[in-house]
């Protein structure tokens, strides 16, 4: 028997994903929201879900058996400075008008990206509770960095993916009773998702996998001006070196400024060479995950090498700035953008003694059940009535 003490009426969570990524890592959140009684989920899809260029990934959402409450278009088909400005101007028009009509209680938003901080500024004004997850990281080669911590101000509860990520939320001046640690969301998928078999992926992805393999991918650094094609030709001259040695799976870029240059870059490379390579716009959660598992490593600058990788003890090589100052475990390799560097660390991942030695790395996000624990955060806010959005600046003297 379910527990409806807290309310009468159920109360409207309305969960924001605008990208492929965030939708898999919010996935068994989504799942526990939509099976609990004292929720009436909402999900509002945005951003490239919503894009042809992109993949049309909500359809993925749909696939799950969710509903999508609303869709909101924001995402136009420019990758500049200007357009991306303008995307975030639609996305808090279309979100306000949604808010509005809908009202939800609490709005939960994952990360950094731009059709997030949209979502936010809209909540905001509309005197909306926000939940943030993945609040105070730090990636110093990126936009997202000034997003994620304005998010965070904008935000009531806070879901961090480590101790010293809670601290420095606290450190923005949150109060320490409102912040949480609850390890990476991700890393539940890793555990409860059932993977595929490497003949299945295989077979999924119609690419054989006769030889190792590596999974690339590969963003803009938002914070550098025009570096994203020099900095890819650079990788793809390392993953020339070693031809004979190993086949590729790439991701393609997000609709961050620049990331259509990588994309045709990709095109390229896979065009002349599709018996060793092969790209993909969006995998899904399974397929991303299983291919993961079984690759020689994770190289580009994605977070999920950072954060997801090391729950499959594999190396990951991450290129230049854009994941700077996160927490990383072991496993991971640091490297500047220059084809010497990349190929230097493609050969130490391939080495015996190197991965000996992260054989039994403990992933510094957590073990996964994140979900179970943001859900009881969540009861216990609204059973309590301690929903306050009137919040006072914690100073930590």
């Amino acid at each position: 028997m379910k527990d409806h003490t807290f309310t009468q009426k159920r109360k409207k969570i309305c969960v924001i994903t605008g990208t492929r990524a965030d939708y898999g890592l919010l996935y068994p959140l989504l799942t526990k929201l939509a099976e609990d009684d004292q929720f009436d989920l909402k999900i509002a899809a945005t951003g490239m879900h919503l894009s042809p260029e992109f993949g049309l990934t909500y359809k993925e959402i749909k696939k799950d058996g969710f509903n999508i409450d609303v869709k909101i278009e924001n995402l136009l088909s420019s990758d500049t400075n200007v357009g991306i400005s303008k995307s975030i101007s639609l996305g808090i028009s279309g979100f306000a008008d949604y808010f509005e009509a809908t009202k939800p209680d609490m709005i939960v938003v994952l990360g950094d990206r731009y059709e997030t901080f949209a979502a936010c500024v809209a909540a905001m004004t509309a005197r909306i509770p926000i939940a943030h997850l993945h609040g105070g990281e730090t990636t110093e080669g990126m936009i997202d960095e000034a997003i994620r911590h304005s998010i965070t101000k904008m935000s009531f509860l806070h879901f961090t993916s480590t101790e010293e990520y809670r601290k420095r939320v606290i450190q923005l001046g949150e109060n320490p009773e409102r912040v949480f640690n609850v390890g990476a969301i991700g890393i539940e998928n890793i555990n409860k998702m059932q993977l595929l078999s490497k003949e299945d992926l295989e077979k999924d992805i119609n690419f054989k996998l006769d030889k190792p393999y590596i999974l690339v991918t590969f963003h803009p650094v938002t914070l550098e001006n025009n570096t994203a094609q020099t900095q890819f030709s650079e990788l793809l001259k390392a993953l020339n070196e070693y031809k004979e040695e190993f086949k590729i799976i790439f991701t393609k870029a997000n609709a961050d400024t620049d990331g259509r240059i990588i994309n045709s870059m990709i095109d390229e490379y896979v065009a002349r060479d599709p018996v060793r390579s092969i790209a993909f716009t969006s995998m899904g959660q399974i397929k991303y995950l299983s291919a993961m598992k079984y690759t020689l490593a994770v190289v580009g600058n994605s977070s999920s090498g950072i954060i997801e990788a090391p729950s499959f003890n594999i190396p990951t090589i991450n290129i230049g700035d854009r994941q700077k100052g996160r927490i990383q475990a072991k496993s991971v390799i640091n490297c500047d953008p220059y084809h010497k560097n990349i190929s230097k660390a493609i050969k130490t991942v391939q080495s015996e003694t190197f991965r000996a030695n992260i054989r039994n790395i403990i992933n510094p996000y957590g073990n996964g059940n994140v979900s179970e624990k943001i859900v009881l955060h969540l009861k216990d806010y609204f059973k309590s009535e301690k929903i306050n959005i009137k919040k006072s600046f914690f100073d930590l003297n």
